[in-house]
């Protein structure tokens, strides 16, 4: 079952007597439970289309239907309503309160809930920390945590509210070797267990990591495939480990 649906999909901007058409007319399905890699070059589209799934930008011309949702047609309180209970995100630059702990960043898109749902916020962080393994370190400020650790929080954040799907913006982008393994191994435990994930990158090693991977030129889809030998990020994790392993054991000796 599709829980996108773009048709028709056109955003143009005016940029003094220039038209750019940073989306040229473009169809898009993406079925619950996949893991979605979107790749291009600067002035691809991506980061455009990136914008619309996300619900920050709306189209100039046509459709997109997110979780049974045509959004075009909402207005802008229902689009934020959307945009909150529907999509969680994730950025390259982790986007955490440097001054608040990590359970008090997760429980921050439950402040915005509009639902009328009674929810019990600390419960929620708590069990979203829990669940990318962070239990221990509830109390901990983003300085007291490494860069994978960040991400980990801002993953757990994007997933309190249980949303339809997850947007993951050059995720891996701020991390090293060792720390992207941790969080493509974390996405994919999530996408495992049924969660879908739609991940702008540009780094084909980290799309080896998805399920299917779309590439983007001058505003359209030129290319849209399956990832037939897909990676196991926590494989390259544990590979990785144990050759800087027996690196520094030979820098002993």
């Amino acid at each position: 079952m599709a829980i996108i649906e773009l048709r028709g999909i056109k955003r143009h901007y005016v940029v003094g007597d220039i038209v750019v058409k940073a989306i040229r007319g473009l169809d898009l399905d993406v079925d619950t439970g996949e893991f979605v890699a979107i790749m291009g070059p600067s002035g691809s589209g991506k980061s455009t289309l990136m914008n619309t799934l996300g619900c920050l930008d709306k189209p100039t011309e046509g459709s997109y239907v997110l979780d049974g949702l045509e959004t075009s047609k909402a207005s802008p309180d229902e689009f934020a309503d959307i945009r909150n209970e529907k999509i969680g995100f994730v950025f390259q630059g982790f986007n955490l309160l440097s001054r608040t702990s990590a359970i008090e960043n997760v429980e921050l898109p439950l402040f915005y809930d509009r639902s009328g749902k009674k929810l019990d916020q600390k419960k929620l962080a708590k069990a979203a920390l829990e669940d990318v393994g962070l239990g221990n370190r509830l109390d901990h400020k983003p300085n007291q945590l490494s860069g994978g650790q960040q991400q980990r929080v801002a993953i757990a954040r994007a997933m309190v509210k249980d949303p339809a799907f997850i947007l993951a913006d050059e995720p891996t982008g701020n991390l090293d070797s060792e720390m992207t393994y941790e969080v493509m191994s974390l996405f994919q435990e999530l996408n495992d267990r049924g969660k879908t994930i739609v991940m702008v990158t540009h780094e084909p090693d980290v799309a080896a990591y998805t399920k299917r991977i779309i590439t983007m030129r001058d505003g359209e889809i030129v290319s849209d495939f399956p990832v037939e030998r897909r990676r196991r990020a926590a494989e390259d994790l544990a590979a990785w480990k144990k050759a800087h392993d027996y690196l520094a054991e030979g820098t002993k000796l």
